[in-house]
């Protein structure tokens, strides 16, 4: 069979092979991708022969996605999952070539993380606590050990060390899921917990099983993260005059705190648990502004210290090597 009889299957015949080769990834990134096809990729693209799609029709497929007010990233995740189906058509030897490969995503909308301060968090603390303790010692975990909400739902009271004062981050359970899973990038991790919190942890956990959930719902299951919105942390938000912050933005306070504490971007990185101190600097390079404040110091410190001992003999004035300055810089 020639390349162009395997072309002339429907999208739709051909996504469960790509969908077959996310099976390795962690549940929740299969389930975008699977979400991502039927929901954005199938309505458009699924009845379409994969020799029938054309560059200028992607083309203005994003640009329709775009103007019905997609975010930039979903229309993104979208045109990934697309090119990946014609690039495995390609390498099956379906098609030639990838018709889709040369379109560009849209670009990102820019963002600033939000952060608290120490009253805002405390303050915040006490607004959810209005609901149960839980909810109170949740927000106080997340702002100052920076967990992921899927690594707080997956807490439970064996993953604390509360001697040594560390969080032992070794589980996670997506939203809309019940499944254990590893922490994101599969990289286990261990925070610290302030000495503040440690007290107040083993007065909470008191008599807790090794296997009870930390922060379990007022029905004593695992957080859900539309119901705790609603119920508990948006109505205490709103009250405080917080808007807009969501509890994610608890993992950014984190960061803001630990480097306002003097954290540098590598403790920062291992902290949050990021894949490296680029991706921590990309998403927090804002919160180091004071650190140049601090060199541009210490250079003025250093510039003084030396011209307090300048001479000009230093230069080596009036022998016949020494070089001027303008020569010097111009080679």
């Amino acid at each position: 069979m020639d390349c162009a009889e395997l072309a002339r299957i429907t999208v739709e015949q051909w996504a469960p092979t790509w969908l077959a080769s996310k099976s390795a990834l962690k549940n929740r990134t299969e389930g975008s991708y699977e979400s991502l096809w039927r929901t954005v990729v199938k309505p458009r693209w699924g009845s379409v022969r994969l020799d029938r799609i054309t560059y200028g029709e992607v083309v203005n497929w994003v640009a329709e996605l775009n103007a019905k007010g997609m975010s930039p990233s979903r229309v993104s995740q979208a045109l990934l999952s697309l090119k990946q189906i014609l690039d495995l058509a390609v390498l099956d030897g379906r098609l030639a070539r990838n018709v889709a490969k040369p379109v560009k995503p849209p670009r990102p909308r820019p963002s600033k993380p939000r952060f608290l301060t120490h009253d805002q968090v405390e303050a915040l603390a006490e607004e959810c606590g209005a609901h149960g303790d839980q909810y109170r010692l949740f927000v106080l975990v997340a702002a100052y050990c920076g967990l992921r909400w899927g690594e707080m739902r997956a807490l439970r009271f064996r993953h604390l060390d509360l001697i040594r004062a560390r969080i032992d981050v070794a589980e996670a359970v997506p939203e809309r899921s019940k499944t254990v899973d590893t922490p994101k990038n599969h990289k286990q991790r261990t925070v610290p917990i302030p000495r503040f919190l440690v007290d107040e942890l083993m007065v909470y956990t008191a008599g807790l099983s090794s296997t009870a959930l930390v922060f379990p719902n007022s029905g004593g299951g695992m957080l859900d993260n539309t119901n705790f919105r609603r119920n508990v942390f948006s109505p205490a938000v709103r009250a405080l005059g917080l808007e807009p912050f969501t509890p994610h933005d608890l993992r950014h306070t984190t960061a803001s705190l630990a480097v306002s504490a003097g954290a540098n971007v590598k403790a920062v990185q291992r902290l949050l648990g990021h894949a490296s101190a680029a991706m921590t600097l990309d998403i927090y390079a804002s919160l180091f502004d004071d650190d140049l404040d601090d060199v541009a110091h210490r250079l003025d410190v250093a510039h003084k210290r030396v011209r307090g001992s300048y001479s000009r003999d230093h230069l080596g004035t009036g022998t016949t090597d020494s070089v001027p300055l303008r020569q010097a810089t111009s080679r």
